[in-house]
């Protein structure tokens, strides 16, 4: 199997340091540039064409959104260009709505662990794109005033959601949950933490776990960010 090749565009060299190394702990991935400013970073971009660019949104020349928007106008919607992942700090609503406007593919929070954005990666590798829980509710907002047709989340150069989201039936009436799986739900919806949830709750981490893979059983959720998606797309939370 062939591994995906990333690269990576931060400012800040302990995080693109720590990341690279992390990555490299898996066979599956391949580091094939890095960069920490815009300019370095489009040059490396065209020479090196990775599956994946992971690019922040704070960069001190010009910012990571500028610099999807000046890629993608490179690749032109070509189905083997270069996907981009926003890895980022900013979880406000114009970072988020101005990144995929821009043609990024997925977006992750800096805080997220290191399995989940390993997730991130293969999910956007794949052709379809992960959404932070914690930005989860801007994407859906602004999907349900602006709803495209057939039901999917979409920006000027692809789909947000992945096309199964669109593809289903999602009809979440049809599943019940118990009133504490709700209050984890929305916790998810949150974005927080099983540890947080726990804290939070007052229970173990191993009865949020196990209310968490209940409510991905009752919503036929393959993660959590689908969970929450479905949750507040069919106002099983506010």
């Amino acid at each position: 199997m062939s591994k995906i090749r990333i690269a990576l565009i931060e400012d800040h060299d302990l995080t693109r340091v720590g990341i690279r190394t992390a990555l490299l702990q898996k066979e599956e991935v391949e580091v094939v540039g890095e960069a920490a400013n815009a300019a370095t970073g489009l040059k490396m971009l065209k020479k090196v064409q990775p599956d994946i660019a992971i690019i922040d949104i704070g960069l001190p020349d010009k910012d990571g959104i500028e610099l999807t928007k000046e890629l993608k106008a490179l690749t032109n919607e070509d189905d083997s260009a270069t996907k981009v992942l926003i890895l980022t700090l900013q979880d406000n609503k114009e970072a988020v709505l101005a990144a995929f406007a821009a043609g990024a593919d997925s977006y992750c929070m800096k805080d997220i662990k290191f399995d989940n954005l390993l997730e991130a990666i293969r999910v956007t590798y794949n052709g379809y794109a992960w959404i932070d829980p914690a930005i989860a509710r801007i994407v859906l907002q602004q999907a349900q005033k602006n709803p495209p047709s057939g039901e999917t989340v979409a920006t000027d150069h692809q789909h947000i959601l992945p096309n199964s989201e669109s593809e289903q039936e999602e009809n979440t009436d049809t599943y019940t949950l118990t009133e504490r799986e709700l209050e984890v739900l929305q916790l998810i919806v949150e974005g927080c933490s099983n540890a947080l949830i726990a804290e939070r709750l007052y229970i173990t981490v191993g009865t949020v776990k196990t209310h968490v893979r209940n409510i991905l059983n009752k919503l036929c959720a393959d993660d959590r960010t689908q969970a929450a998606v479905r949750a507040l797309r069919s106002g099983l939370v506010g």
